[in-house]
């Protein structure tokens, strides 16, 4: 079983039984949505999904909806029947344990922000750079 959460810890879940996929999507709507260059998602039955407390509901398309934090703003589900049915894809990032699933591919490559592609090759800094 699988555990997360909000920011603020007042929405929870848990996911039981495997995870169908893990894939890192470049979309302009989920960069829109979340403020990042490219978004986790856990797909899994929804079914598997047990959420504790009140998620708000944005409808992100006709046939979309995203799910989200209105106390802390943190996004966390996204459905779409139409495209997916019976299927709910979770934030991986909003995870307990955000590495207990490695992602498979990424998806949506074509709406992917250029820099994006080479963004492994920028230097790393274990904690946060001061500029100097």
């Amino acid at each position: 079983m699988l555990t997360g959460g909000c920011h603020c810890g007042a929405i929870r879940y848990e996911i039981t039984g495997e995870a169908i996929n893990h894939m890192l999507c470049h979309c302009k709507d989920c960069q829109r949505a979340s403020g990042a260059p490219m978004v986790g998602w856990v797909m899994v039955p929804d079914t598997q999904l047990t959420v504790t407390g009140e998620p708000a509901i944005y409808a992100s398309s006709e046939t979309a909806q995203r799910y989200f934090c209105i106390q802390c703003g943190t996004s966390l589900f996204y459905s779409n029947p139409e495209f997916m049915p019976d299927r709910v894809d979770i934030q991986s990032a909003t995870l307990d344990e955000p590495g207990a699933i490695a992602p498979q591919a990424h998806v949506q490559t074509a709406e992917r922000i250029g820099w994006m592609a080479r963004a492994h090759e920028l230097p790393e800094h274990e904690r946060f750079a001061t500029g100097d």
